[in-house]
């Protein structure tokens, strides 16, 4: 009777999650379906490609991707996009987790306000700072230059990221705090030995966040850099079509490895990210 009744209460929970999991299989078909199609197509020629745009490759090209990986360009092209990615997290990483300890752990007047100003921060859009960006960035004499995108970038992930390493910090027991002054830790002492270890996950998450959103800037570098000696991958992608845009078994070859050092850091750092996220959950 029991064992009746746990195969029936078994089959009712995989009945109510049928239509869940189809629509993660959909999901998961709708992004590995057109990832899977730019591999393939890479390894044809246009001429095949034009004939049999869906099956499999008659011959496999792969002259496609090994005269890419050849290239000195696209591996400057990667060196520039890390570069820029690695500075801009470091920047905002640390500006942040300060910001953030400030406006957690510290009662001064005007906190609330001036956290609200950051906050708005979000709904500013980049568009609009465009021009003035650009003017403030020729008078520093910082077009052409890596701080171009960096310094901008890092400022405009400071709202994001203060909020959710703020809300981390924010329950972090006060007690703690209270018992390393007491061993006479000072307030940075604090923040440093013991607050950042804790908040591991959290800082995690965003620098996964600040990589990701660093690496796919498009307008930003084009805007900064007319030296191609400083473009990134993104404005590489656009001038490698450009230039061999009759040739799009080419340019699906170069879409793909362009994606492939995104994929791969992604791949790594999930498990941290996802992590973070369901700590900041489990405490909020």
């Amino acid at each position: 009777m029991t064992a009746r009744s746990g195969r029936k209460a078994g089959g009712n929970i995989s009945r109510k999650n049928l239509p869940l999991h189809v629509i993660l299989v959909l999901v998961g078909a709708v992004m590995v379906v057109p990832l899977l199609y730019a591999v393939l197509s890479g390894f044809k020629s246009t001429d095949e490609l034009s004939r049999n745009p869906v099956g499999l490759p008659e011959s496999w090209v792969t002259g496609n991707y090994t005269e890419i990986l050849g290239s000195g360009d696209f591996w400057r092209l990667i060196g520039n996009s890390t570069l820029i990615a690695i500075g801009t997290t470091v920047l905002v990483v640390a500006v942040s987790a300060l910001s953030a300890f400030s406006f957690a752990r510290f009662a001064f007047r005007g906190r609330e306000g001036l956290f609200t100003l950051f906050t708005m921060g979000l709904m500013f859009p980049f568009a609009v700072a465009a021009l003035p960006l650009f003017l403030l960035l020729r008078s520093m004499n910082l077009l052409d230059n890596p701080l171009g995108v960096i310094l901008p970038q890092a400022a405009f992930g400071l709202p994001m990221t203060i909020i959710i390493l703020r809300g981390f910090f924010r329950e972090i027991p006060g007690e703690l705090e209270e018992a390393a002054t007491l061993d006479g830790c000072s307030s940075f002492g604090f923040f440093w030995r013991v607050l950042l270890p804790m908040a591991r996950p959290a800082l995690g998450t965003v620098s996964v966040l600040a990589v990701v959103t660093s690496w796919n800037n498009f307008f930003l570098p084009l805007l900064v850099f007319t030296d191609s000696t400083w473009w990134t991958i993104p404005i590489g992608v656009q001038q490698y079509q450009g230039q061999y845009s009759a040739d799009y078994a080419r340019v699906f070859a170069y879409l793909v490895l362009a994606m492939v050092p995104a994929l791969a850091f992604y791949s790594v750092a999930e498990r941290q990210l996802v992590g973070g996220l369901t700590a900041g959950a489990t405490k909020g």
